[in-house]
């Protein structure tokens, strides 16, 4: 097998900007280093766990500018490590490959130049023997980083910085653990074969339980994560919202409700649409969600095609499609405030990426006679659409530097999503969470739940 060569070369360069004072903006407290080199080292495994079931074939594809290859979701959760950690606080280390530095980096502008999103599928090299090599290469330098401080015993603001961005590192990956399978599904999906990600037991379709609506009575919500615990910067800070009374839906929008929408005529009928939405239908022909049969009788998913259950929540929908849905309905979408405000009573449980279903199932029923429970499905199966413009709470600060472009140059033009889906780690989820993608998403685990106000 032919494979690119290289020296491992010492790259002088500037830290990043601000580096130091990482810790001190996002207000985390000191880690103990020995249970972050745990946690590294299991987000690092799960990586590699979901990859599995690949031939190295797969590991190249990719099927839209969206999307990127495994390949490079696996060099690029690396190359964060290298260019925010090792970078600013490990003066001996030697990169794995110094074109790695432009070749990985995703849209951190201040960083320097990127290799463009569209064109990541045509990288043959380097070859995927040789991301693992500089996976490898780069853990055990995060490894022998946090053994030092930790035996050095060191604290202040060095050894907190160094512990909140191998947290940030962490959460950054587990997000591209999400896009793994998320952009493998619509690759696999292209292939006439219908591939499976991997086989798995089908669970038996059922009928979804009538939704019911729960009553909220608004007023003066704390909203945000405000606890010495992570969360991503725009997450914070937490501040008090004026929420009129609304009622929330108990459960997801189904695949049974949908299909009412469908043969009701709802792509045909322009009144129900946003235009720009109405513009994509007609564009592209929408008639039912992405990963839909066109008898409308299964579903591609992870496992291979499935018979649609209409009991589960609809899934790949866009906000357009969502919104079209909810005013057909006779209701709207909730606001991120009014769903974070439902969210804050419960646990986080559901279906998330460990359940090993990599797709959303129909809501528990309540056994015969049993109360209901108030809000089912908030956590896990699929991301919520909500009306919320994804923009900054009052008093938002991004972090310092280059680290500051991961979640602030995007509030414009997105929606805010709320609740994990299938794909989600379950220990990166919270009530607090906001994810966002422009409104004509449909790739990802996206589905809906209905609000009223009053």
């Amino acid at each position: 097998m032919l494979e690119s060569t290289h020296d491992a070369v010492a790259v002088a360069r500037p830290p990043p900007p601000g580096a130091a004072a990482v810790a001190l903006a996002a207000g985390w407290p000191p880690v103990e280093t020995g249970t972050l080199r745990a946690a590294f080292g299991q987000v690092r495994t799960a990586s590699l766990a979901l990859c599995e079931p690949l031939e190295v074939e797969d590991y190249g594809l990719q099927s839209m500018p969206e999307a990127s290859p495994v390949k490079w979701h696996l060099a690029h959760t690396s190359w964060f490590y290298e260019e925010f950690l090792l970078a600013a606080h490990a003066p001996r280390y030697e990169p794995f490959h110094p074109g790695f530095r432009a070749l990985f980096n995703s849209y951190y502008q201040s960083v320097g130049p990127a290799f463009p999103r569209p064109d990541r599928g045509k990288l043959s090299r380097p070859t995927v023997a040789e991301v693992l090599r500089y996976r490898r290469h780069v853990e055990d330098a995060v490894h022998r980083l946090l053994e030092h401080v930790e035996a050095a015993g060191r604290c202040g603001v060095r050894a907190g910085a160094i512990a909140a961005i191998v947290e940030l590192g962490i959460a950054h990956e587990q997000q591209h653990q999400e896009l793994i399978l998320t952009d493998l599904k619509h690759a696999l999906s292209s292939n006439p074969l219908r591939p499976a990600y991997r086989r798995r037991e089908r669970i038996d379709p059922r009928r979804a339980t009538p939704a019911g609506f729960h009553r909220f009575a608004g007023g003066l919500s704390p909203i945000g994560h405000g606890g010495r615990s992570f969360a991503f910067d725009n997450e914070t800070p937490r501040h008090r919202v004026f929420l009129e009374p609304f009622q929330l839906a108990d459960r997801m929008v189904t695949n049974g409700d949908w299909l009412e929408f469908v043969r009701d005529g709802g792509y045909r009928e322009p009144r129900l649409w946003l235009a720009d939405g109405w513009d994509l239908v007609q564009a592209g022909r929408w008639d039912r969600p992405l990963y839909w049969s066109a008898d409308l009788a299964s579903e591609y998913s992870l496992t291979g095609d499935r018979a649609l259950d209409p009991g589960a929540p609809v899934v790949h929908v866009s906000y357009y499609e969502a919104d079209a849905f909810a005013r057909w309905a006779e209701a709207r979408l909730p606001t991120e405030h009014e769903w974070e405000v439902a969210a804050s009573m419960l646990a986080v449980d559901g279906n998330f990426v460990e359940a090993g279903r990599w797709h959303p199932v129909a809501a528990d029923a309540a056994a015969p006679g049993a109360r209901r429970p108030r809000i089912r499905q908030l956590f896990g199966d699929a991301w919520e659409w909500t009306r919320s413009p994804y923009a900054p709470y009052p008093g938002f600060r991004p972090l310092p530097g280059a680290l500051g472009e991961y979640n602030g140059k995007f509030m414009c033009s997105q929606l805010v999503l709320r609740g994990g889906s299938c794909a989600t780690p379950a220990a990166s989820m919270r009530a607090t969470s906001r994810n966002f993608f422009g409104p004509a998403t449909r790739w990802q685990f996206v589905g809906l739940r209905l609000a009223r106000d009053g």
